[in-house]
């Protein structure tokens, strides 16, 4: 007998090379992993899913977040990016508790659970926080502690142990849904020297690589007078790219950069809307992906979008490719579906993003009986162009029901909101002292 058994859905299983979708049909599920897709089944279930009307795919893979940041949604908007960080929002993570971490990131892990997320990357401080909260919660996620050494040595080694500390603690915990990796913020904040330790450690422990790279013009010109070249150059000269690599932002790219970050099989974490919020730039994906990169998608944390949805990172990434390039065939949405799934899988090393046999089960069933989704033409244009995070209706991570007919099981709903909103309030307060 399965652990569970989805019938009566819209399979969307978003396989590569192979017929993306049965109209109706059974996905069997036993000891977290996907066992049987088709029209029917022969197996029985302790717990029987009824998908009917509704679009069974698999779960949201989120690349780049900054999950305990939900305490800053709202929190200083519409301000240039020097003054957004300088004056507000570093002098409030100074600011930041364990259990300020803890909260925020257990309302990120709620939103992302209601809104079609299974996995999500994660890079922030006070990282035993968020992974006590990912542990709790049932949802999967990779994560890293943020290090930012600014070229000082002891620091450098201050920050080198704590990231390494974190890697050995949690990785494969949680029932192996947490994995880690490790987070050197960024080539502007981390010395070349620091950089070539972090990727050495990195590989020697067997993990990945999690870092912001040319998110901004500002970095493209400081890079350029410290190292007389961009990012990509000097990550690319100290033997810092590969596959293990997953590089947030991508914005201030040129062709000759685009071309090493493919043939080095990096991978690319698109964050669409917070570029555009803090009028960072448009990242080249139409580029990228004909260069043959794997380019997935981010939110970013909630202080530079507000929320974590997906489904609206979608419509917005494509849409954004289409006005910039003037042209409306670009990113498709077969194309930027496969970034939310297939390819942030394959960014993370796990075996998830697709429904097959032998994947794991993390996976969503979306409301078709909607207005918005009504006529029903075609499922990957709805997902991407009509749907939103409101319409999933079921998410499943491991095998585990988290959440059954939009009923959150996995942490009481209420009660995780109420604390974010206390928690927020009484460090806004410590930030005026």
């Amino acid at each position: 007998m399965a652990d569970m058994i989805i019938k009566n859905g819209h399979i969307l299983t978003m396989e590569p090379g192979k017929e993306h979708e049965l109209k109706k049909g059974v996905v069997v599920i036993d000891d977290g992993a996907i066992t049987e897709v088709g029209e029917r089944t022969q197996e029985s279930a302790d717990i029987i899913v009824d998908a009917r009307g509704g679009i069974v795919m698999p779960g949201l893979v989120n690349t780049h977040t900054h999950a305990a940041m939900t305490l800053f949604r709202g929190y200083a908007d519409d301000l240039p990016l020097s003054q957004w960080l300088q004056q507000h929002i570093w002098p409030a993570e100074t600011k930041l508790t364990d259990n300020d971490i803890y909260s925020g990131t257990l309302l990120a892990c709620l939103e992302m659970i209601k809104s079609g997320t299974t996995c999500f990357n994660d890079m922030y401080f006070h990282m035993d926080e968020t992974a006590k909260a990912v542990e709790q919660t049932g949802i999967r996620a990779s994560l890293s502690y943020g290090m930012i050494e600014l070229g000082n040595k002891d620091k450098a080694d201050t920050e080198l142990k704590e990231g390494s500390r974190f890697v050995q603690k949690w990785q494969g915990r949680a029932d192996g849904r947490i994995t880690t990796m490790y987070g050197p913020h960024a080539p502007n904040t981390c010395s070349s020297e620091f950089l070539q330790r972090v990727k050495d450690k990195a590989r020697e422990d067997g993990v990945k690589v999690h870092i912001h790279i040319l998110e901004t013009e500002a970095e493209l010109k400081e890079m350029k007078e410290k190292y007389g070249m961009c990012s990509i150059h000097m990550l690319n000269n100290i033997d810092f790219f590969d596959t293990d690599v997953v590089a947030a932002h991508c914005v201030w790219l040129s062709d000759g950069d685009i071309k090493i970050l493919a043939e080095k099989g990096v991978n690319i974490s698109h964050n669409p809307v917070s570029n555009m919020k803090l009028a960072s730039g448009i990242a080249p994906i139409t580029k990228l992906l004909q260069s043959g990169s794997n380019v997935c998608l981010g939110t970013d944390g909630c202080a530079s979008n507000n929320n974590l949805d997906m489904f609206e990172e979608m419509k917005i990434a494509a849409l954004l490719q289409k006005i910039n390039i003037m042209d409306p065939t670009v990113l498709p949405a077969k194309e930027v579906l496969k970034m939310a799934t297939v390819n942030g899988a394959k960014a993370l090393g796990i075996n998830a993003g697709v429904i097959r046999e032998g994947a794991l089960a993390d996976i969503i069933i979306v409301d078709k009986n909607k207005a918005h989704m009504r006529p029903f033409y075609d499922a990957a244009s709805h997902l991407v162009y009509s749907a939103n995070g409101q319409d999933v209706m079921t998410n499943i991570v491991n095998g585990k029901l988290l959440m059954d007919n939009y009923e959150v099981l996995c942490m009481d709903e209420l009660k995780v909101i109420e604390q974010a909103s206390m928690v927020a309030e009484n460090l806004v307060q410590r930030v005026n002292e």
